[in-house]
């Protein structure tokens, strides 16, 4: 009974690929999945039960990615050195502070825990957390009443506009309700919106229906397995139409200034926006100490230890209160990701800025050749000049010059050597390739 529906066209993509299965089919729900995600025979079992709910309109899952290297804990790593038993139980008191630690793991550093397991899953409370498009399952009947909604009022506004040409006030509503006919004729009705984020606008357009008060549930359990990008210029291409569909969406059609959603929806959309901002003050976070080790001049007005007793009790708080609210999770890969992802995210940036079109590009998810230092150049250049500022800085001071104080070439050193580790991270994920499928001996005496 299972049928393969397939369309002469692309258009729209993949928001067109599931209106035109919907004007094909009739089910109460659908599943959304991309071409390489492998759902467990428990998903429905686990989801639909939500539904129950009249009010539900998407439960969505986490997101998988199976195929990267899970690399090797540290307390397992530390029990293979002399003295391993002593060493492995040091390494699991840190990681009962910090949170797991991993070596060899995912070279991209992607954490989809943090994002699923911590800011999707909080957000339930609110009723704000969103769809991520594949492992998500849809009411049809939410779905269809609020694109007919948008549909309805899109063609009174186009109407309205086109009779504005008429002076009379009555007659520019007689023309106005006239036209509309005619406008719904070549208006199309689009379930999910043609959007590079269709999956995002979709739960902004069905958390801002004032007459139904949908509901979002994210359900905790992973339910589906996907591949991951093999290479760094897949991941780029991921992450880029990522970050541009979302800025996209915060520059033409806002939800902080849509009618329909709460506070705290509001707040919580708008966080999502403001971090893909990140890259504007990252690019100072970066260069801050880059410029005080090549030039002596500092960011604060003087190292002095009145300086300290504010900063340090402020990062120390900051840390512990991150470590609280994700425990149990380690938070390093989320701030190397949004720090090192800076170059991707400014592109992304300037092409919403600009208007242009974000592009809707199939992510390969098999190994692309070719070298990708290109795309980290930005990144190997915070390197570079974070280690050659911190050898200037450390041989003037030596030599007497006074263009450096000891407690900013130590702060600043620090500073910059978190930067580079961060930077690195991605840096080396340009040069990774995944380790060869192993052969079978059936395999091997054929060739």
């Amino acid at each position: 009974g299972v049928r393969y529906i397939t369309r002469s066209d692309n258009k729209g993509f993949k928001a067109g690929n599931l209106r035109n299965a919907m004007e094909q089919t009739g089910g109460d729900f659908i599943v959304i999945c991309d071409a390489d995600t492998r759902v467990f025979p428990s998903f429905l079992e686990n989801t639909l039960g939500y539904f129950r709910d009249p009010e539900v309109a998407w439960v969505q899952t986490p997101q998988w990615f199976f195929d990267l290297p899970e690399g090797t804990r540290l307390p397992d790593f530390l029990a293979r050195l002399p003295g391993g038993r002593y060493a492995a139980a040091c390494g699991r008191a840190l990681e009962k502070v910090v949170g797991p630690i991993t070596w060899g793991e995912d070279p991209f550093a992607n954490d989809p825990q943090l994002f699923y397991d911590v800011i999707q899953r909080r957000r339930n409370a609110h009723n704000a957390s969103f769809c991520c498009g594949a492992g998500s399952v849809h009411r049809r009947d939410a779905v269809m009443r609020v694109a007919l909604k948008a549909y309805v009022a899109g063609v009174k506004k186009k109407a309205r506009n086109l009779a504005d040409a008429v002076d009379d006030p009555r007659a520019r509503r007689e023309v106005a309700h006239g036209l509309e006919r005619l406008v719904a004729a070549e208006t199309e009705l689009t379930p999910y919106r043609f959007h590079v984020s269709e999956d995002l606008y979709t739960s902004i357009y069905l958390h801002g229906d004032r007459d139904s008060s949908w509901r979002s549930v994210f359900h905790p359990q992973v339910e589906s397995k996907m591949l991951s990008p093999q290479d760094l210029q897949s991941w780029t291409v991921q992450r880029f139409k990522y970050a541009g569909g979302t800025l996209d969406i915060a520059f033409r059609d806002n939800p902080l200034f849509r009618s329909g959603l709460s506070l705290a929806q509001r707040l919580l959309y708008g966080a999502t926006f403001w971090a893909y901002l990140g890259a504007l003050w990252n690019i100072v976070f970066l260069t801050a100490p880059i410029v005080y080790l090549l030039t002596g001049i500092a960011p604060v007005s003087a190292y002095t230890a009145e300086f300290f007793l504010h900063i340090l009790p402020f990062l120390v708080l900051n840390e512990l209160a991150m470590m609280v609210g994700t425990w149990g999770i380690s938070g390093y890969k989320g701030k190397v990701t949004y720090l090192a992802f800076f170059p991707v995210n400014l592109r992304a940036l300037w092409t919403a800025i600009r208007g242009k079109p974000i592009k809707f590009p199939t992510t390969p998810k098999t190994r692309q050749e070719g070298s990708f230092f290109h795309l980290v150049v930005p990144q190997a250049a915070v390197i570079v000049l974070t280690l050659a500022g911190l050898v200037f800085a450390a041989t003037h001071y030596s030599l007497g010059y006074r263009t450096f104080e000891l407690s900013g070439i130590i702060a600043n050193a620090v500073w910059g050597i978190t930067n580079c580790l961060a930077m690195w991270r991605l840096v080396q994920s340009a040069f990774w390739k995944p380790q060869p499928e192993p052969t079978s001996n059936l395999t091997e005496a054929l060739a």
